[in-house]
C-alpha cells in the first residue's frame, strides 16, 4: 500500500534536524502501536483551543491512543468549542494589542488564549450550568466521580446535542467519551471549571470538596491502569508540551517500582515530547530524555524523541503520518 499525500509529503521533504526527528518519531510510533502495545497520550499547553481536537479525535476512535492525561483547560476547552465555536473570536495582530485592547477584551466576556478568544457566557457559563447539575447531583447523594467522568455524563446522555457548533467528530472529548478512554487531570483546580467547582463548594451549593475526585486518587487510578495494561503489552508515552500534564504521569513507573516496590515494574517503551521549552537550570520541561533515565522512567534502549518545536504545527503532522493520511 502505497503512503498518503501528507505522509508521502513528510517522507520527502522532512529530512534534518527537527524535521528527520519528527518523521523518526512517527515511523516509531507506528512501529510500536504494529507491535501491538499501547501510547499513552499528555496533553499541555492550549491544545483544544488550537482544535487539536480534529485529528486526535480520530488518533482516538482508531486505537492510536489508549488513554490520556491533560490539564483541566484541555479537558473543558474541548466542550467550550465544541458547544460556542461560532462565538469564539480570532485575533490575529494579537501581539499588537495594547492592555486597554485586552480589557475592551474582558469588558466583552472575551478571555484570550493567544489569538483565540472564548467567549465567557457562551462556552463557560453555559456548561457550568449543565455540569453544575451533575455535580449538586453526585454530592447529593455521597458520590465522586473523576472530571472527565462528569464530562462523559453530559456528553453520552445528548443534552449537549443541540447546542453542538462543530462536527462533534472533531471533538477528542465527544470520541474520548464514546470509547470510555481513562483520561487523568492533574491539579484540576487550575481551570475555569475547577475555579468554579470550588466557589460552589464555598458558596454552599457542594457540600463536600471531594465530590469531585483529584489529586492523589488520580494518581492511585493512573497506577492501576498501567499495572493492569502493562501485563499484557509496553505503554509509550508521547507527550506534548510540558509541566504537570507530563510530569505527574511518567512518575507512576518509578513510584510503582520505588515506592510501592513492585520490582520489574515495565518502563516506558516509547517517548516522544513535542515542545519549545529549551534545556536549563532544572528546567523539568526542557530536559532531554536521558535525564529520565536517572529516575527509572526510560531505559537505555527506550526510542526517545524531542521534537523542539510548536505542537500545533508537529502532532497533527505524525497523528496524519500515524493514520496513514
Amino acid at each position: 500500500m502505497s503512503p498518503s499525500p501528507v505522509s508521502q509529503f513528510i517522507q520527502r521533504h522532512f529530512l534534518h534536524f527537527n524535521a528527520a526527528t519528527l518523521l523518526d518519531a512517527a515511523r516509531a510510533y507506528k512501529r510500536h502501536l504494529e507491535s501491538g502495545n499501547k501510547m499513552f497520550l499528555t496533553l499541555a499547553g492550549a491544545m483544544s483551543t488550537a482544535e487539536l481536537g480534529i485529528s486526535l479525535a480520530e488518533m482516538i476512535r482508531q486505537d492510536k491512543v489508549h488513554a490520556i492525561c491533560c490539564t483541566g483547560a484541555n479537558l473543558e476547552e474541548d466542550v467550550f468549542n465544541l458547544v460556542a465555536h461560532r462565538q469564539y473570536k480570532r485575533i490575529p495582530h494579537y501581539r499588537d494589542l495594547t492592555p486597554q485592547d485586552e480589557e475592551a477584551l474582558l469588558q466583552q466576556q472575551l478571555n484570550r488564549v493567544t489569538d483565540t478568544c472564548i467567549p465567557e457566557e457562551e462556552a463557560m457559563r453555559k456548561i457550568e450550568n449543565v455540569v453544575l447539575e451533575e455535580w449538586i447531583k453526585a454530592d447529593k447523594k455521597n458520590e465522586s466521580y473523576f472530571p472527565y467522568e462528569f464530562f462523559y455524563k453530559i456528553i453520552l446522555d445528548g443534552r449537549l446535542e443541540k447546542s453542538y457548533e462543530i462536527d462533534p467528530q472533531d471533538s477528542w472529548m465527544v470520541a474520548a467519551a464514546k470509547k470510555n478512554l481513562p483520561i487523568f487531570v492533574p491539579g484540576w483546580e487550575d481551570s475555569t471549571l475547577g475555579n468554579i467547582f470550588a466557589a460552589h463548594c464555598m458558596a454552599g451549593d457542594i457540600k463536600n470538596v471531594h465530590t469531585v475526585r483529584m489529586g492523589t486518587e488520580a494518581m492511585t487510578k493512573l497506577a492501576q491502569w498501567y499495572m493492569e495494561a502493562s501485563q499484557k503489552t509496553t505503554i509509550g508515552f508521547f507527550q506534548i508540551g510540558g509541566g504537570i500534564a507530563g510530569d505527574f504521569p511518567i512518575c507512576v513507573v518509578p513510584m510503582l517500582e520505588q515506592d510501592l516496590k513492585r520490582k520489574n515494574t515495565p518502563l516506558w517503551s516509547y517517548f516522544c515530547q513535542i515542545s519549545d521549552s529549551t534545556t536549563s537550570y532544572g528546567s523539568y520541561s526542557g530536559a532531554v530524555p536521558n535525564e529520565k533515565i536517572t529516575w527509572g522512567k526510560l531505559g537505555v534502549d527506550t526510542p526517545k524523541f524531542i521534537i523542539e518545536s510548536d505542537a500545533t504545527i508537529v502532532a497533527p503532522l505524525i497523528f496524519a503520518y500515524v493514520l496513514g493520511w
